[in-house]
C-alpha cells in the first residue's frame, strides 16, 4: 500500500435509522438506557476532546505521560513490521507517540472510529505530519462485525485501545470485545489503557467538571436526537448526573428529568417522571490483576504493565495467541 491516506469505501455502521431504532428501544426499557456510542457525532467528538484537556479529567494526561515515558518499550513489544489498529481512534493524538517509536518503513495504520467526519479530518492531519505512513481509516462500530484491511506480508497486527474506553462496556461486553480483538489480532497483541480503582472524590470531580463540559457532552445525546431524528422535549427538561456506584465499581452518567415531561420522537411519546433518568454511560474501574484475568479468559496472555506513580491508570500489553 502506498503511503498516505487510502480512503477506499469507509463503512458507516450507524445512521439515523439505527440511531432512531436504538433510541426507541432505550426509552421503552426499564430502566431507560442507551449506548454511549451515540455521544460521538461531530459535535460530541469535539466536546470529548475538550474534556480530555480539563484539569479534573486525569485519565488523558496520565496515559499521555505513560506513553511519553515508555513508548519505546511499548513499541518493542510489537516487533518489526506492524499493522497498527487503533480502536475508537478519535483525534489520533496518543498514537503519534507510538508511531514516533516505530520504524516507519512498512508500517501501516488502521484507525477505526464511529464518527466519520471527525476521523477523516484527523487522518488528514496525521498524513501531513507522517508522509511515509500508509493510513487506511475505517468508519465502523469496532464492537460489531467489521473487516480490517489485509495485514501486509511479513507484518503482524497489533491493536491499540487507549483512554480507558474499555470501561464503558459492562464486564460481559468487555470480555466479548476482548474475544473479538484476540481473534483479529491473532499472532500479534493489544496495547490497552485501563482506569484503576481509586478515591471516589477523584472520580466524582473527573465527571463533574466545573466548566460544565462533561454536562454538555452528556446533553448532546438529546441535541443529536433533536437534529437527526426531530425529537421534541422541553428546554431545560434534562440535567447531567454523574456519580460513583460502588456496587458495580463504576462511574455512571445519566440524563435526569428535572420535572414530569414527555420526550417525543418518531411519532411516539415517552413519559419521564421527575427525577427519572436515561442512563447514557458507565465507566468501570479495574484492578490490574482483575483485568488480566478477564483478558486471559478472552484468549490473551498478559505481558508488561506500565503504571503512574499514583497507581491511577495502567497501560497493559496483551499477547494474542495464534496467527
Amino acid at each position: 500500500m502506498k503511503p498516505g491516506v487510502e480512503w477506499g469505501q469507509p463503512r458507516t455502521c450507524t445512521d439515523n435509522e439505527q440511531f432512531g431504532a436504538d433510541l426507541h428501544a432505550a426509552l421503552v426499557r426499564t430502566p431507560k438506557a442507551i449506548s454511549p456510542k451515540y455521544f460521538y457525532d461531530e459535535a460530541g467528538s469535539r466536546l470529548f476532546e475538550q474534556i480530555c484537556e480539563l484539569p479534573e479529567y486525569y485519565p488523558t494526561r496520565t496515559e499521555l505521560a505513560l506513553l511519553e515515558a515508555h513508548a519505546a518499550d511499548m513499541a518493542e513489544q510489537f516487533g518489526p513490521g506492524v499493522q497498527l489498529v487503533e480502536y475508537g481512534a478519535g483525534a489520533l493524538r496518543k498514537v503519534r507517540l507510538l508511531l514516533d517509536a516505530l520504524p516507519r518503513d512498512g508500517a501501516q495504520f488502521v484507525p477505526v472510529d464511529i464518527s466519520g467526519p471527525h476521523l477523516l479530518a484527523a487522518c488528514d492531519a496525521l498524513a501531513a505530519d507522517y508522509p511515509g505512513l500508509a493510513i487506511q481509516p475505517l468508519v465502523a462500530d469496532f464492537t460489531q462485525a467489521h473487516t480490517l484491511p489485509p495485514c501486509p506480508d511479513g507484518s503482524r497486527r497489533v491493536g491499540f485501545f487507549p483512554g480507558s474506553s474499555i470501561g464503558n462496556f459492562t464486564p460481559a461486553e468487555a470480555e466479548a470485545f476482548l474475544r473479538l480483538a484476540a481473534a483479529e489480532l491473532a499472532g500479534g497483541g493489544l496495547l490497552i489503557g485501563i482506569d484503576l480503582e481509586k478515591d471516589h472524590d477523584v472520580l466524582h470531580a473527573a465527571y463533574n467538571d466545573a466548566a460544565g463540559v462533561t454536562a454538555a457532552f452528556n446533553l448532546n445525546v438529546l441535541e443529536r436526537a433533536r437534529k437527526e431524528l426531530g425529537a421534541e422535549f422541553p428546554q431545560g427538561g434534562f440535567e447531567h448526573l454523574a456519580f460513583y456506584n460502588p456496587a458495580y465499581r463504576r462511574i455512571e452518567m445519566h440524563l435526569r428529568a428535572t420535572r414530569p415531561l414527555e420526550l417525543r420522537v418518531g411519532g411516539e411519546a415517552y413519559a419521564f417522571r421527575e427525577g427519572e433518568t436515561l442512563h447514557t454511560e458507565h465507566s468501570h474501574k479495574y484492578t490490574v490483576s482483575g483485568f488480566q484475568a478477564m483478558a486471559e479468559r478472552a484468549g490473551f496472555r498478559p505481558g508488561k504493565v506500565w503504571m503512574d506513580a499514583n497507581r491511577w491508570f495502567a497501560v497493559l500489553w496483551l499477547e494474542a495467541a495464534g496467527g
